[in-house]
């Protein structure tokens, strides 16, 4: 449960910000963060209460199991996250923000106390994020709200796990609480894409290890075609966001007028190709079913999270997944500079010869 030195700590935090707009975003966030440790109860104590359903209970058991894998074939710091279960009533917990100018690749910076920079902002409320999102479009920006499942104290807060995790499948479920404590091993200031395609990458290859152990052939398999499906994503993503960053370079050669045609043919064809690529896929791909139109922070949003997964997941196999090894050799590279961590992770990511 929450403990009240931590309700101090978050209320501390709201005094000492400057600004009425600012105050009101730290408001929204700290109190949807409260809510939702108040309202959490024991994991432990809803699965031995007979009156708790026997399917969350299912779900339940499964996250105290792979919460022990998580932390003893992953390594990963558990700590007392996911210890206890909240009812949300909805599908997400937070929307996240993403705004990209109009003619580039590099999203927006928010900035926040102890955690540095991101490249998105998350809401408890969507009319707080329709309302910022309204800003950044009337200054020509490219915008996206989508909702997340989960996110991360980085070991700040015992994390509650929430009717968001239970609602998805097994593997998912599983894979998600992987992602989520992998941001406790280690996080960097303003290098999202870091950080997220470092999640990632333990995500992908905890799931395929735990269900492995697990024999769970099925779903092994259809984890496998989701990853596939991922890396057919990012190469098609990859090879637009080299076209539009080459655009985007022509500013001062080409009209305002021009660049956005050009922009826009080339969404067009990303469009087209994902689509007729899913069409054949079992299970919604990772940017959904069918897509009707994207835009930069469609795309800058997706390469947040995967744009150096190749690169870790070889550095993680060149360790023969041991993730000791894995994250000291991550600790490592984060010291690097930020030229130097990109030249390494793309180096690794050419080495990298999927399994699948």
């Amino acid at each position: 449960m929450i403990q009240l030195n931590q309700i101090y700590l978050l209320l501390l935090l709201v005094t000492v910000l400057p600004g009425c707009s600012t105050i009101g975003y730290y408001s929204q966030a700290i109190s949807g963060h409260v809510s939702l440790m108040l309202a959490a109860q024991p994991i432990d104590h809803l699965v031995a209460d007979p009156d708790t359903d026997t399917e969350l209970k299912r779900k339940l058991t499964l996250v105290n199991q792979a919460r022990r894998f998580a932390e003893n074939r992953l390594a990963l710091p558990t700590g007392d996250a996911y210890t206890d279960y909240s009812e949300l009533g909805r599908p997400w917990v937070v929307v996240n923000l993403v705004a990209v100018p109009e003619f580039s690749l590099t999203p927006h910076q928010w900035c926040y106390p102890v955690l540095g920079c991101q490249a998105y902002r998350g809401y408890f409320n969507l009319d707080g994020a329709r309302t910022e999102q309204r800003q950044f479009q009337e200054l020509g920006y490219d915008t996206f709200i989508g909702g997340v499942t989960a996110y991360s104290t980085l070991g700040w807060f015992d994390d509650p796990l929430h009717s968001g995790f239970t609602s998805l499948s097994d593997d998912r479920m599983v894979a998600l609480i992987f992602h989520e404590l992998a941001h406790r091993v280690l996080y960097i200031d303003e290098d999202t894409a870091f950080n997220e395609s470092f999640a990632t990458a333990v995500e992908l290859e905890g799931l395929r290890l735990w269900l492995e152990k697990r024999g769970e052939g099925k779903q092994f398999e259809a984890a496998l075609q989701r990853q596939a499906q991922r890396n057919q994503t990012l190469a098609m993503v990859e090879k637009t966001s080299r076209e539009l960053e080459a655009l985007y370079q022509r500013k001062g050669e080409l009209t305002r007028e021009a660049m956005r045609q050009q922009k826009e043919q080339l969404f067009a064809e990303l469009v087209s190709e994902y689509n007729r690529r899913a069409m054949h896929w079992e299970e919604p791909g990772p940017l959904g079913k069918q897509l009707e139109s994207l835009n930069n922070a469609n795309i800058a949003l997706f390469r947040q999270y995967n744009q150096y997964v190749p690169g870790f997941r070889q550095l993680l196999k060149e360790q023969d997944y041991r993730f000791d090894d894995f994250f000291d050799r991550v600790m490592a590279l984060s010291e690097q500079d930020e030229e130097q961590r990109v030249q390494i992770l793309e180096q690794l990511s050419q080495r990298f010869d999927e399994y699948l």
